[in-house]
Formats: C-alpha cells, sequence, structure tokens
C-alpha cells in the first residue's frame, strides 16, 4: 500500500478526518516508516464545510481516488444518509471492483452502503446508528457490538476513535507488528482495546495503569515463558485474586489472561519478524508452550500462520538481503 485518498464531504466530522490524516498523512520517515503518498479529495475540490462551522480547501478532485491502494471515507450527516453523491458512490464501487483497500469511518459506512458494496458482508457504524443502517440496509450483516469489522478488503468502524482501531489494524496488515507499534506510540494510544475482531496487535502502553499493577505488568512482559496464574500474579501485588482481577480489568480494558495472552503473541510476532528461530522454540520463548498452540493462537487472532507472517514480515530476512 503506497497511496491513500481521504473522501470528504460537506458536512464531514473533524476528529474523524483527522483519524485518517493522523494515520496515513504524516511523515514518519525518522522513525523508518515508510510514506504514503496521502490526499484529500473530493467531488468537487475547492471550500468543502465540516459540521463544526470551518472549511478545508480541498485541492484534489476524485480522479486520485481512482488509483489509490486505500480509498478512506469520511463521516456524512444523517441528512445525506440515502442521497449520496453519485460520483462518490461510484469511486468506492470501483475501489472494492479492482480489490483496493475502503475504509469508512463511524457513519462513512452509510456512504459504503448507498454504494451496495457492503451487500451481503458484515459491517459496523457507530453504535447510535446500529439499527438504522440494519433498517435501511437488510442485506448487510451490522454488528453493533465491535470497534470495527474487516470482510475481504473492506474495513468498516464504529465511532470516533474506533476509526483510529481500525487504522492501525490496517497498518498492522500493510507494515507489520513492529512498525504500526512505533506509530502507536508516537500517537500516545491507550491501551489496545478488545474489538472481537482479527487484530495485529500492537504492545499496549502502561499509561492507564495503577502505580501498583504497574510492576506486575512489567513482570508479567519479562517471563512470559512461565506459567502465570491470576494467584501468582495477586500475591505480587499484594491483592487478593478477586480484587487483582477486578483491578487489572479496570486498568487495562482486559481480563489477566486476555491480556497475557496478547503479550505472547506480541512477542511471538517480534521474534517471527526479527530472528530466524524455529516454530518450537518461539512459542517456549513467547510462553505457548507448542508450536500447535502458537499456531492456534496466530490463525484465531491474526487469520494466518506463523509461517506466512513471518514471510510477509521477516526484518531478519530483509537484513540479510541488505547484508549480502
Amino acid at each position: 500500500m503506497k497511496t491513500v485518498a481521504c473522501i470528504v464531504q460537506p458536512g464531514f466530522a473533524p476528529f474523524e478526518f483527522g483519524v485518517a490524516c493522523e494515520a496515513f498523512g504524516l511523515d514518519r520517515s525518522d522513525d523508518g516508516i515508510p510514506n504514503f503518498d496521502f490526499r484529500i479529495v473530493a467531488a468537487e475540490p475547492g471550500a468543502i464545510p465540516s459540521k463544526m462551522g470551518f472549511s478545508i480547501n480541498v485541492e484534489h478532485d476524485l480522479a486520485f481516488a481512482d488509483e489509490a491502494d486505500l480509498v478512506v471515507v469520511s463521516p456524512v450527516p444523517r441528512e445525506w444518509w440515502g442521497r449520496g453523491d453519485a460520483r462518490v458512490l461510484d469511486v468506492v464501487r470501483r475501489a472494492v471492483a479492482r480489490k483496493a483497500w475502503v475504509l469508512s469511518v463511524c457513519s462513512g459506512s452509510f456512504v459504503l452502503a448507498e454504494a451496495g458494496v457492503l451487500d451481503g458482508r458484515r459491517a459496523t457504524t457507530h453504535w447510535m446508528y446500529a439499527d438504522e443502517m440494519a433498517r435501511r440496509f437488510p442485506r448487510i450483516e451490522v454488528d453493533p457490538d465491535v470497534l470495527y469489522v474487516q470482510d475481504g478488503r473492506i474495513i468498516t468502524s464504529a465511532g470516533t476513535a474506533a476509526g483510529l482501531d481500525a487504522c492501525l489494524h490496517l497498518l498492522r496488515q500493510e507494515l507489520g507488528a513492529e512498525m504500526t507499534n512505533t506509530i502507536a506510540r508516537r500517537m500516545v494510544v491507550p491501551p489496545q482495546r478488545d474489538g472481537g475482531q482479527a487484530q495485529f496487535i500492537s504492545r499496549p502502553l502502561p499509561m492507564a495503569a495503577s502505580d501498583s499493577l504497574a510492576p506486575v505488568s512489567d513482570w508479567m512482559v519479562a517471563n512470559l515463558r512461565e506459567d502465570l496464574t491470576v494467584e501468582q500474579l495477586a500475591a505480587r501485588a499484594h491483592m487478593s485474586p478477586r480484587t487483582f482481577a477486578r483491578r487489572f480489568k479496570a486498568d487495562f480494558g482486559a481480563t489477566p489472561a486476555a491480556w497475557l495472552g496478547r503479550q505472547r503473541l506480541i512477542h511471538a510476532q517480534r521474534l517471527l519478524e526479527q530472528t530466524d528461530f524455529g516454530l518450537d522454540r518461539i512459542a517456549t520463548e513467547s510462553g505457548f508452550g507448542s508450536a500447535a498452540v502458537l499456531r492456534q493462537n496466530f490463525a484465531r487472532t491474526l487469520g494466518m500462520t506463523p509461517s506466512a507472517y513471518r514471510s510477509r514480515f521477516s526484518c531478519a530476512r530483509d537484513a540479510d538481503v541488505s547484508a549480502a
């Protein structure tokens, strides 16, 4: 993925629009992140008003979107639902037909729905609008309980900040876990949220953890090989198991077991990217115990095998090629 077109229409939502700019439009080359050719496009270039009383000047028309590897659709006002700009709808249809990535943020999914590209697919939108989407578009399987849904090369996200989760999900598939983790840290995002979808998971930042649990979470990451139990972790935190489990979920947004599973997967991803270790050793180092369990976790969470992940994102291979 090298080119990204972000479609804006009159009444666009500034925050959700900014999410796409932040995820794909910033120069992060100083961190070793490849830049995208990111352009904001509109059916009618010129001053495009937001719903907040200000306008942005858009220089590019929709022609670039017909060539872009990714087309991002920003939210549109409710009064536009069902009467979208035919030019935008056609661009979305053509993008799907040529198998480009298409990503909608929040109510931008209504544009995709009106274009017909979500028919027979699973999708999501802001929970406030999920019932209306299901009523308007009965051929779409609307899931109101997730942060985002990927169906093929179409990604729809829930409201506002969930668009950032969706963008990071796509970046993980294109850049790998390590680079995406660097991007997430630059954004200073909160710990990875459970979305119920296949996610390339970046290492959660400890900024939401209480002082009492931060040492325990650090110790967990340093001892992924061990068979860690809630009782053992609670003892290190000087809490009862019940209190520890409750406090941990409040701080990290997940149970200790789920959070530990993420850390193990993150470590396995890094070992696959950066070493030539065999799967048995990676499984041991990351705490999965066996290559079979490692494969199961990759298939369930990432939707691919460890070998396929390594083939796509191995930095060790790239280093060998550079050295040669």
